[in-house]
């Protein structure tokens, strides 16, 4: 049975690969991936051999053209992205659709793995049987509509952020959100620098601000239900 898989990688921490996703890269044709120098290293550490061939949300239709027909030749393929699980917050997602439309018998699997979202939830505290995710906020339209679901949500909301634009992001957290509601940061996580901070969004916004070395890295903001 012919297979594409979609294989997580490590967000961070190299350690964190599993098994069985270094074997089906090791046996796959090919390898898609976000930046072939990112995966390059997983390929050195891992001793995998596979070849590679970028694919990302500024690939043209005909890059997806050649990966339609490497499927229909036969070939075993399998996307990763440069960190996490591939399609989520992932130009992945329109492959995945793309794919599924064109060989709806072809057996697609997930090689399940680390996930920022996943991993940031479980350390929080906060509820998660039932979140709501947003991926990366928009930078300018639709940014406020988002923050208005925020501040109305009777979820656990989780979404990613820059260190560009954190502290501003807290700052309308701060300005919107009832007093009560917690916020909590997960910050690079797996990596050697790995953070966690918890408290209202201006006792969040006070901390970065107060410890500007801090405003770097990767970040997962949680917010509380209402």
């Amino acid at each position: 049975m012919q297979v594409f898989y979609v294989v997580a990688t490590p967000i961070g921490n190299m350690e964190d690969m599993t098994l069985r996703a270094i074997r089906i890269l090791k046996e796959s044709d090919l390898i898609l991936c976000e930046d072939t120098r990112v995966t390059g290293k997983l390929r050195s550490r891992y001793e995998i051999e596979t070849p590679t061939m970028s694919y990302h949300s500024q690939s043209k239709l005909a890059k997806v053209e050649t990966i339609l027909e490497m499927i229909k030749e036969g070939k075993t393929l399998a996307l990763v992205s440069d960190a996490g699980t591939p399609t989520i917050s992932d130009p992945g997602s329109f492959l995945v659709a793309t794919i599924r439309e064109h060989f709806p018998e072809l057996h697609i699997v997930s090689i399940p793995g680390p996930s920022a979202v996943a991993g940031a939830l479980s350390i929080s505290g906060l509820p998660a049987s039932d979140f709501l995710f947003l991926g990366f906020l928009p930078h300018k339209k639709g940014r406020e509509t988002l923050f208005a679901e925020i501040v109305e949500s009777k979820r656990t909301v989780v979404f990613y952020e820059s260190p560009h634009r954190i502290l501003k992001t807290l700052e309308s957290l701060a300005s919107k959100l009832e007093k009560g509601r917690r916020v909590v940061i997960a910050r690079e996580l797996t990596k050697v620098f790995e953070q966690t901070v918890s408290g209202t969004a201006l006792e969040v916004l006070a901390y970065f601000t107060d410890t500007p070395d801090k405003v770097k890295g990767e970040f997962v903001v949680m917010v509380g239900a209402a």
